[in-house]
């Protein structure tokens, strides 16, 4: 099975819980990218996203932006998918951290904190981020973001197997072990994810 089946046979499945058990989540989806914002994505990125999140962005454009923890939309982790704009925006946010670290003489931090082919695909209401490594080293690596500490994480080989873990954690609530936190529905309406 190919990277972008694997999304699209692991979101189908994430899609299906949320609409039987977190409704306010399923609302909160958005319909998937048009090509021309996933055109306008790769050309202002300057270079393909990786097929897995290429399929993401197709399924689903992000969700309805949250202003408040208790609003739904925050189903992956505690993490809301971003839109294809907001995609860029942040991407060309850490490439903007990655140049000044190297101005600054801070070149260690590159590949640490920040890195111009770490394309950012869903965010906390923290800040922090979920990312997609694009780099030849790490090519289509999912990593976690934590804005203040001193490097990212990387819990999953792939956005397939992230969604894989995340659509059997859901469905046999089970707890997600690659980062600590197990399913929980909040008031008959949205996903949480406390720590184990």
């Amino acid at each position: 099975m190919s990277d972008a089946d694997e999304v699209l046979s692991a979101w189908s499945r994430i899609t299906r819980w949320l609409e039987k058990h977190a409704p306010g989540d399923h609302a909160a989806l958005r319909p998937g990218a048009s090509e021309a914002a996933l055109a306008a994505l790769q050309a202002g990125l300057g270079f393909s996203p990786h097929p897995a999140l290429r399929a993401l962005l197709t399924a689903c454009d992000g969700v309805v932006p949250r202003r408040a923890s208790n609003e739904a939309g925050a189903f992956l982790i505690g993490y809301s998918l971003l839109d294809t704009e907001k995609v860029l925006e942040w991407q060309r946010y850490l490439a903007t951290r990655a140049e000044d670290a190297v101005e600054e003489g801070y070149e260690d931090e590159v590949g640490r904190t920040a890195h111009p082919r770490w394309v950012p695909f869903a965010q906390a209401l923290s800040g922090d981020l979920l990312f997609v490594d694009h780099r030849e080293d790490g090519y289509g690596t999912v990593c976690e973001l934590s804005f203040g500490d001193p490097d990212h994480r990387r819990p999953w080989p792939g956005l397939g197997a992230m969604l894989g873990d995340l659509a059997g954690a859901m469905e046999e609530g089970t707890p997600l072990l690659a980062v600590g936190r197990r399913p929980a529905v909040h008031e008959d309406r949205m996903l949480e994810w406390p720590t184990v």
